[in-house]
């Protein structure tokens, strides 16, 4: 009844024109970093958070579902999931197996109803205390891209490797020309401008002063490549970095990298790459299907064995993350469902012993102090649907955490998977402590 009596009272209050603190949005409180950890005022910040790419696309006023969105953000919240990596939005839009619709359609023009969008999912994630890690752009083609930034500026079709007679080395390729292409360097540097010179149209609060976003993110899975990169690679992403430092002084910076995966299989590369102090923190991705650790077909030996790997790879991560004095988050990582079925109602026995373990790996972290201090599943699902018939994204189809080009539910965490969304509360709870 107290709570009915002060909504009522501040409605009345409200008419007068005073005043009423009772109907302002809590402040979320912003996040920095002091060594190799995150903090929250004055308060160590640790959390288990979820790769939720699509939910700027979600928040649009035309062609999303708010709905959806307010359902989905409230369930995480109450799953004590608040941190959210997202997507700041595509590229073009117009090929097969691409996200659309896209924030910019053409180098330098943004849809107005997508840039809506993200104003709308930032200022609901306000009014949550959520927290937003903000990517810039993409190393991979489902979103356009780099290379999309190449097709703009010269350099030929993008050979989309989805499509034959296209191929991955080949797309790779064309993407390795990008960290020495001045032109789709400036119209990214130009992007990134924008965007963090945006005010929400909700909220009001300009993008550089809402502390809703934890951190500016260059791209997902910036690659290095070849060894041979390296140094092109290196000056790409300081001069990124300086322009986001420049323009945007209150947020932290990271650069989204696989870790030793991105740097030509060289980890010694990645601690070079990222050795510059205005990289606040670090990040790293484990993916054991995709990189051979784990085959469904024989998952009782190659599940312990791909544990044993992650483990070892995320020790290996800390190791640089303690010599740079950084925190560490392992942003992406995932496990199919059994027999790599479509169907969410399908085993995820092996998913959950997956996630447990690095569950547990954080929160040994957390006990000891070290640098590993946060990690975002990959991905939230939501409510949304998913086809077990072919699994086949179309235009127009709802989205899952699962990308255009991949089997719709393959990797995704829907919120029907509650034996996999109570450990992610329980342990949120035990490394809050």
């Amino acid at each position: 009844m107290k709570n009915i009596f002060k909504i009522l009272l501040c409605a009345a209050v409200l008419q007068t024109g005073i005043a009423c603190t009772a109907q302002k949005v809590q402040e979320p409180q912003r996040i920095t970093v002091k060594g190799t950890q995150f903090y929250k005022g004055d308060k160590p910040y640790h959390y288990i958070g979820a790769n939720y790419w699509y939910g700027a696309l979600l928040a649009a006023k035309t062609g999303g579902d708010r709905q959806r969105l307010a359902t989905e953000l409230d369930l995480l919240k109450a799953d004590g999931v608040d941190n959210l990596r997202i997507l700041v939005g595509a590229e073009a839009g117009t090929q097969d197996f691409t996200v659309t619709p896209a924030l910019q359609p053409k180098q330098g023009e943004y849809d107005n109803n997508q840039l809506d969008g993200l104003d709308y999912l930032l200022s609901e994630m306000r009014k949550r205390n959520m927290y937003a890690v903000l990517y810039l752009t993409n190393n991979w083609e489902w979103s356009g891209g780099m290379a999309q930034y190449l097709e703009w500026n010269g350099y030929g079709a993008l050979p989309n490797p989805n499509i034959k007679p296209n191929t991955w080395p080949q797309f790779m390729d064309y993407v390795k020309q990008f960290h020495k292409c001045e032109p789709c360097q400036e119209a990214f540097k130009k992007h990134i401008k924008f965007i963090l010179g945006r005010t929400n149209a909700y909220s009001k609060v300009k993008y550089t002063e809402d502390n809703t976003i934890m951190a500016w993110q260059i791209a997902n899975e910036p690659r290095v490549f070849t060894a041979d990169n390296e140094q092109a690679f290196t000056k790409w992403l300081n001069d990124v970095v300086d322009v986001i430092d420049a323009t945007d002084k209150n947020h932290l910076i990271c650069t989204g990298s696989e870790g030793k995966a991105g740097s030509a299989d060289d980890i010694a590369i990645y601690e070079r790459t990222h050795n510059n102090p205005k990289i606040d923190y670090l990040t790293m991705h484990i993916w054991p299907k995709n990189w051979g650790w784990y085959k469904h077909d024989n998952a009782k030996e190659t599940l312990p064995a791909a544990i044993t790997k992650t483990i070892g790879y995320i020790n290996d991560h800390i190791a640089v993350s303690k010599h740079l004095g950084k925190p560490i988050v392992l942003e992406e990582f995932g496990l199919p469902r059994e027999g790599e079925s479509l169907d969410r109602k399908s085993g995820i026995a092996d998913r959950d012993a997956f996630y447990k373990a690095i569950f547990e790996r954080l929160a040994l972290s957390v006990k000891n102090k070290e640098a590993f201090a946060a990690l975002n599943f990959w991905g939230y699902a939501g409510t949304g649907a998913n086809n077990p018939a072919n699994g086949k994204w179309a235009k127009g189809d709802a989205f899952t955490a699962d990308p255009p080009q991949e089997p719709q539910g393959l990797n995704s965490v829907f919120a029907t998977d509650t034996s996999t969304l109570n450990m992610i509360k329980d342990f949120n709870k035990k490394i809050r402590k």
